[in-house]
């Protein structure tokens, strides 16, 4: 088991990694634009590049994110309850969050075969969709292992602060 978790927290990494230099070349890509719009000579699908990076860097960072319990929690409820009752609210909300990350990774592959298929293209650029769809469906399917892993560190009573 212990193999898995350090899988799940390498690939979470790698892919946090890639949303870092997505986020560097959205501030690069940003900074020469503003600096090229002053001599009149904007780089062309600026907008586009930083839309689809956008959703990289967003969807590349969330495993590690949630495998580091980076996110925002409003828990001061559920800590008021005994450890048991606790675990399982966590068990039950990761459960419904991996459904929910399931079903979006798999329309997502869905959607990027759709746009595969009809060659849909970027306004501008004429850059195909599907690689960032299917990346993000990918990265769908990388958190819900992520979800799977701390449930079984719930049930092995590794969660804990």
């Amino acid at each position: 088991m212990k193999g898995i978790l350090t899988v799940t927290k390498n690939i979470s990494r790698v892919l946090n990694v890639v949303g870092g230099v997505a986020l560097v070349f959205i501030v690069v890509l940003t900074v020469a634009d503003v600096i090229l719009r002053a001599f009149r000579v904007p780089i062309l699908g600026t907008y586009e590049i930083v839309a689809l990076s956008g959703s990289v860097v967003i969807l590349f960072a969330l495993p590690l994110t949630t495998w580091l319990r980076g996110h925002i929690y409003v828990d001061f409820v559920v800590l008021k309850f005994p450890p048991k009752v606790q675990d399982a609210f966590n068990i039950a909300t990761r459960c419904m969050v991996f459904f929910l990350f399931f079903l979006s990774g798999w329309n997502m592959i869905k959607y990027g075969m759709d746009l595969h298929r009809t060659a849909e293209v970027s306004p501008t650029l004429k850059f195909p969709f599907y690689p960032v769809v299917y990346a993000v469906g990918i990265c769908c399917f990388v958190q819900c292992l992520v979800l799977i892993t701390d449930v079984v560190k719930i049930i092995g009573g590794e969660y804990g602060e």
